[in-house]
This record gives structure tokens, sequence and C-alpha cells, in this order.
């Protein structure tokens, strides 16, 4: 069974979105800068793209907050795979939504919703789409991974990434360096070596 992966851009000081997340603005102000290497754009953007890719080949379900569903479903068009289930953790469920590309957001709490994506992935990975849950699933003990995409930019406020969390990781294989460096960390689990 694959394992559950926060995947997510970072400033060097620690934000995943910028200042005043809002509608008009989902990343915030100025948070867009955090995803710009997913373009391969930028010095060693060739990195960028092989490793955007290889995320995208491992997904095979994604656990989202409330919060981000309700402001990505619009940008996304669907769910943010096309085709891929998208498990939404909310205490306001709701009947399952198709989305425009193809795949189904379905409404659960946070256990079970991690629970189902796991089941739905098979030997794929779930991917974990916003800082809040990712806080709820790293106390939870459920989150397995952390994939960062370390972005030069200092963005001085915003949605810091675990506000406060405290884990061991341990780094799984060398740091990859492209316009932005990506780092993957394994959660030490309590009461493992």
């Amino acid at each position: 069974m694959g394992k559950i992966v926060l995947d997510v851009s970072v400033s060097l000081d620690g934000f995943t979105a910028g200042p005043n997340v809002r509608e008009a603005e989902p990343m915030g102000d100025g948070g867009e800068r955090l995803h710009e290497w997913m373009a391969g754009k930028g010095p060693d953007g060739g990195v960028d793209i092989g490793v955007r890719q290889q995320v995208d080949a491992a997904v095979g379900a994604v656990l989202i907050g409330r919060r981000t569903f309700d402001l990505g479903l619009g940008p996304w068009g669907g769910t943010p795979w096309p085709g891929v289930p998208s498990f939404v953790v909310t205490h306001r469920t709701r009947e399952d939504l198709l989305g425009d590309n193809g795949g189904t957001f379905a409404f659960d709490g946070l256990e079970a919703a991690a629970r189902r994506a796991k089941e739905a992935a098979g030997d794929k990975d779930v991917l974990v789409l916003g800082a809040d849950v990712a806080r709820h699933l790293l106390r939870a003990d459920l989150l397995d991974e952390v994939y960062i995409h370390l972005v030069p930019v200092l963005m001085g406020e915003g949605t810091p990434l675990f506000a406060g969390e405290r884990a061991e990781l341990v780094p799984e294989g060398k740091p990859v360096a492209g316009s932005v460096t990506h780092l993957r960390y394994s959660v030490l689990k309590p009461g493992l070596p």
C-alpha cells in the first residue's frame, strides 16, 4: 500500500502561502511564486520538471483540507490531478462531487478520509494538499513522508508549514537541486527506531 505524503512548496522562512489567502488569491499575496519552479523555467529547470513528473506519476489519491478545496476547486477545474480520487477532510460532510475533469471529491473526517484515500490509491501514494490538514495528519500519526520543494524566497508572513508541531524526520535520499531544492523525509513514528 502507498504512503501518505505531504508534497509542498515552502519558502525559506517556512510559509506555504502568502498573506491574505482569499478566493481572488488562493495562494495569498505573492504566494504563486512558490509554484513557479513547476514550469521548469529557472536555472536547472529540467531537474524541476523531472521531480514534478515523478510526483505526478506516484499520485493515486489526494487528501485535501476543506479550505484548500474551497479555494482550489475553481482554479483546478475539478480534482487537482485529472481523474484522481480526492478526499476532502472536513466536519461539514456532503454528497460526493464529480469534478469537471473526471475525478470525484469525497467528504469525510480525518481518519476515515485517510483510510479511504489509501484504499483508493492502492500501491500509489496519497498526496496531501493543505498545511492545516497536514498538521492534523502529523498529530494523528497518519503522515508517512514530507516532500518539500524549498523555494529561495522569503515571504515574511503567510501560512506556516507546521506551526509549532514537533516530529522527527529522517532524510530519504540526497537533496535534488534545480531552481529550488527538493528534499524528502520519512516521518519517524512514535515507538519506532
